[in-house]
């Protein structure tokens, strides 16, 4: 999967991103290099999903897939 984010300047110094593609994910580094480790560990954070509140019965199945 590719994702278009658009980083940002912070006027404090240091960066800030966010990713249009998934709504409220955004994150922020010192340097341009931090702030790429975190934009891997935010886009994970949206799109993970707990499964033990998905509401299925019996008959459905989850599956997990890589994209």
């Amino acid at each position: 999967m590719k994702l278009k984010v658009v980083v940002h300047q912070a006027e404090e110094g240091g960066f800030w991103a966010e990713v249009p593609g998934i709504p409220g994910c955004a994150t922020q580094g010192d340097t341009f290099e931090e702030l790429l480790s975190n934009l891997y560990e935010a886009v994970e954070g949206c799109l993970s999903v707990d499964l033990s509140q998905i509401q299925a019965s019996p008959h459905d199945r989850i599956l997990e897939i890589a994209i």
